[in-house]
């Protein structure tokens, strides 16, 4: 739906009737992206060039908006629009979401907002206004303040992120707390067993802990402990009702707004060392080989031995020297997890990849100091195949137990034609990719290799992640069975029964299987389908808002981290478009795009869509070329700062940069591109 005319008065967000434009006016993907000082200079919205759409393999629809069914205009972020004037009462106001109009308000305040971050909602839009007509609401705070742009972020990406009532509050236990004797009769004491955690570091809300016990029969005892958030949480309660409006904990790059108060999150519910602990475990009798013999669910009293980080339980199970209980038990877990994970593979499990950079905070200006790419260890996969098989197991249970109110999370296939772009683009590497199944696109990844590249492979996998489908949480009353199945894991059923401290559909869970074994009971909107489906509905979207906030946070930070700084780094091409090429910087896990087509260069460029190649005078720049880039901060438009690359090397005139050949003397030591790589 392309301008202001078509748009016709509706904003981001409203339900709309559209009439569709015959195919003659369908467009193809133009493969341009627009550059973002444009949009907000631009007063025309949706004005993306389009492509010939015979000539493009992807094409798209075109339309106009009819008629509004629904508005949900919504409190919207932004700053209002430089003026010489600040005296005059009437203003424009930008919205921080480049979807949303401009929006004209009347304020006596400007000489004090014009440099603020404020709040302004929409009132009604005349047919004969350009824009909509608004009110200012309440000031932020200074742009370019970090506070005040983490409040923008949350605000924009409708996190609940308000103190705890008073309300919530009341129902949480008095302090000092401990575990009432009749626990103990209800309960599995298991305070003697040598169950230990391992998380990343600094983290306060522990989910889950394992054991590891060999048994007579040369058999092993395997335990997944979760944190029973279900015994303080009870349905209906004002903290349930907060809990399941916010849906999940929100990690930022610098804090974490929790899905409970913290009082439960990071004390009675957290699985510390050394202290007694309401758990959910499940308990598997296993062969060597990780076949199932027995399974067991039950609600338990466990003592953890140890919090270990990934580091900490990586070195004792490296250290062989190492024979006490914690570290021969680690040893047994890390050994069966390579096993359950080779058979998941052999099934169809992708492994796929998406860069994630971890921020060095200062303890006392909380700026970002330092930024790496989060480095994995065996010790994560270990955990991360324990996590699975609960998740798994438990998703089995409850469906046999409850099949018409199950809370279940599916991964939809993708269509085929999602994986064209990858397909093409392994294929101008002499490599095959088949992806008629998630077993022949697993096998087909495993397989995909250059020798003497070995970031390749990753590149590939991060490529095929982009081609997913989201997965989903769903109520298994609402679809057949076959569309139950979770595409990336491989699996026919899955659920979330891990992490119930920082997700509320891990909570339902607990509260189904808790019921099914006979230790709670169960209430009415937990056995209707169409309120679980409902609560799902909520779940998928405060989940996806969380993934969106987290990005956004680390985007702000990666700002504030480079600010004043100016570094030649080496970079992988992701996608080619038509006047760009998508880049990521491999040693700091970072992507952003860098525009080609400069006003002064005279060279010219040849776009081949299905060979995932631009061609700039006489270079060619393809998907998973390496090259050089630049990397700065710059302003992008009245109120965006963004990470800027500009390509250094291969040089196209008019084009490429100069390198820097100086040290910047930060933290990270010099940055300092070999002159000759500049030139080959």
């Amino acid at each position: 739906i392309r301008g202001l005319k078509h748009l016709n008065r509706a904003v981001h967000e409203d339900v709309v009737a559209i009439e569709v434009f015959p195919k003659s006016q369908w467009v193809g993907a133009s493969g341009t992206v627009q550059l973002d000082e444009k949009i907000d200079e631009e007063e025309d919205l949706n004005t993306m060039p389009d492509g010939n759409a015979e000539n493009s393999i992807y094409v798209r629809p075109t339309g106009r908006v009819i008629g509004i069914i629904k508005r949900n205009w919504r409190n919207y972020c932004g700053v209002l629009l430089p003026t010489d004037n600040t005296e005059k009462t009437k203003h424009i106001f930008i919205p921080s979401e480049k979807r949303i109009p401009r929006i004209r308000i009347e304020t006596r305040q400007a000489d004090v907002l014009m440099s603020h971050r404020i709040i302004v909602s929409i009132d009604c839009w005349p047919r004969s206004s350009r824009y909509p007509l608004g009110h200012f609401i309440r000031d932020i705070g200074p742009m370019g303040d970090r506070d005040t742009e983490e409040e923008v972020l949350l605000l924009e990406h409708d996190i609940p992120h308000l103190p705890f009532s008073k309300s919530v509050l009341d129902c949480l236990p008095k302090l000092p707390w401990s575990i009432a004797d009749y626990e103990f009769v209800l309960r599995e004491d298991m305070r003697n067993t040598c169950v230990c955690s391992v998380d990343p570091p600094g983290c306060t809300d522990i989910d889950d802990a394992l054991h590891y016990k060999p048994l007579p029969n040369g058999n092993c005892e395997v335990g997944v402990h979760i944190a029973d958030l279900s015994y303080f949480v009870r349905p209906g309660t004002a903290l349930d009702l907060e809990a399941q409006k916010r849906g999940t904990s929100v990690y930022l790059c610098d804090k974490r707004i929790d899905m409970v108060p913290e009082v439960l999150s990071s004390n009675l519910c957290s699985l510390r060392a050394n202290e007694d602990r309401l758990a959910f475990s499940g308990i598997w009798e296993m062969t060597q080989e990780g076949e199932i013999v027995t399974r067991k669910f039950c609600k338990t009293v466990i003592r953890s031995v140890a919090a270990l980080t990934y580091a900490e339980a990586q070195i004792l199970i490296d250290d062989k020297s190492r024979t006490d209980p914690l570290s021969e038990g680690l040893r047994g877990l890390n050994e069966l997890a390579k096993k359950l994970k080779e058979r998941r593979i052999q099934a169809g499990a992708l492994t796929l990849a998406s860069p994630e950079v971890r921020f060095h905070i200062d303890s006392e200006t909380h700026d970002p100091i330092g930024i790496e790419t989060k480095e994995l260890k065996e010790t994560n996969s270990m955990i991360e195949e324990f996590m699975l098989l609960a998740n798994c197991e438990v998703a089995r249970h409850i469906e046999k137990e409850f099949p018409q109110c199950a809370v279940l999370r599916r991964h939809p296939s993708p269509p085929l034609t999602n994986f064209d772009l990858l397909v093409n683009a392994a294929a101008v590497k002499g490599i095959q990719v088949k992806c008629n199944t998630n077993a022949e696109l697993a096998h087909s990844l495993e397989n995909a290799n250059i020798p003497g590249d070995p970031f390749f492979n990753i590149l590939l996998r991060i490529v095929s992640t982009r081609c997913m489908m989201q997965a989903v949480y769903f109520c298994s009353g609402m679809l057949p069975e076959e569309e139950y199945f979770h595409y990336g894991l491989a699996v026919p059923m899955y659920t979330h029964f891990t992490s119930p401290i920082r997700r509320y559909p891990d909570l339902l869970v607990h509260r189904l299987l808790a019921a099914s074994v006979g230790q709670d009971k169960t209430y009415t909107e937990l056995l209707d389908r169409n309120i679980v489906h409902e609560w799902c509905e909520n779940m998928n979207y405060r989940h996806h808002q969380a993934q969106l906030v987290q990005r956004a946070s680390i985007a702000l930070h990666t700002q504030l981290y480079f600010k004043d700084k100016c570094l030649d780094e080496d970079a992988y091409i992701l996608f080619v478009r038509r006047n760009a090429i998508v880049v990521l910087v491999r040693r700091y896990g970072l992507e952003s795009t860098i525009f080609l087509k400069a006003v002064e260069s005279q060279v010219n460029f040849l776009y081949e869509e299905d060979k995932c190649k631009l061609t700039v005078g006489r270079v060619t720049l393809q998907m998973f070329d390496r090259v050089i880039v630049q990397i700065s901060v710059e302003d992008c438009s009245i109120q965006h700062k963004k990470l800027r690359m500009k390509l250094v090397n291969p040089i196209i005139p008019g084009v490429s940069v100069e390198p820097i050949y100086v040290t910047m003397g930060n933290n990270d030591g010099p940055h300092v591109p070999r002159p000759e790589s500049a030139r080959h």
